[in-house]
């Protein structure tokens, strides 16, 4: 699914956010990217997404070097990957079912057919029944998994979460890690990144461990 072959990414004028890095992540697996603030954990997201580019090295996904990919293919590529953020970035002014169908319309998808995937997504997230509201009618927890329902509405192959759980407490950031293990369980391969030890000792997975831009 991904390999990273000696991957590097430092930024102009700073110091190298990623040194050296070697891994692979095999399809359908579920691996927690561990380190703590600046370690460099989404600096690597970005690099997957296409949203950064390597200073070095290759990235493989699904057989393809998207290190080499033009600004045309890259959204290709990014629609075979969802991405949940730690803020949500939910549009206020939109109703919850309308967030969630976003990605479908940009990509061209007609309404209806969007609405009835994003209805699919909320029901796989528990949110069917709050598909009208307004974000702010939802509380952080609803929030984050409408976040969740809009990165599996185009049904990608891979899932990326960065802090999914950082604006959460730990009650709730273990529904948040059972809801990504739901996805695993039919298929999807997840990735996570996060600094939450305590959690992630309660739900034993393969681990990467980030620090100061190195894998340890």
């Amino acid at each position: 699914m991904i390999r990273f072959e000696n991957v590097s990414k430092a930024y102009l004028g700073g110091k190298p956010a990623l040194q050296g890095l070697n891994f692979h992540l095999p399809v359908g697996s579920m691996t927690y990217l561990i380190g703590h603030s600046g370690a460099g954990k989404s600096t690597l997201l970005k690099l997957i997404m296409g949203m950064e580019r390597a200073n070095g090295g290759r990235i493989w996904f699904n057989g393809h070097d998207i290190t080499r990919l033009s600004r045309y293919e890259i959204p290709f590529l990014r629609r075979q990957i969802g991405m949940v953020h730690q803020d949500y970035r939910l549009l206020p002014d939109k109703s919850i079912i309308e967030n969630v169908a976003l990605p479908l319309i940009i990509a061209g998808i007609h309404p209806k057919e969007a609405d009835v995937r994003a209805l699919a997504a909320l029901e796989r997230v528990g949110l069917r029944e709050r598909a009208k509201h307004l974000p702010s009618y939802l509380s952080g927890g609803e929030q984050q998994r409408v976040d969740i329902a809009r990165a599996i509405v185009h049904k990608p192959q891979l899932l990326l979460a960065d802090e999914p759980t950082g604006n959460l407490d730990d009650a709730l950031s273990l529904d948040i890690f059972s809801l990504f293990e739901s996805f695993n369980q039919f298929g999807m391969t997840v990735l996570i990144a996060t600094h939450n030890i305590s959690i992630i000792q309660q739900k034993p997975k393969p681990c990467l461990m980030l620090e100061n831009g190195y894998l340890r």
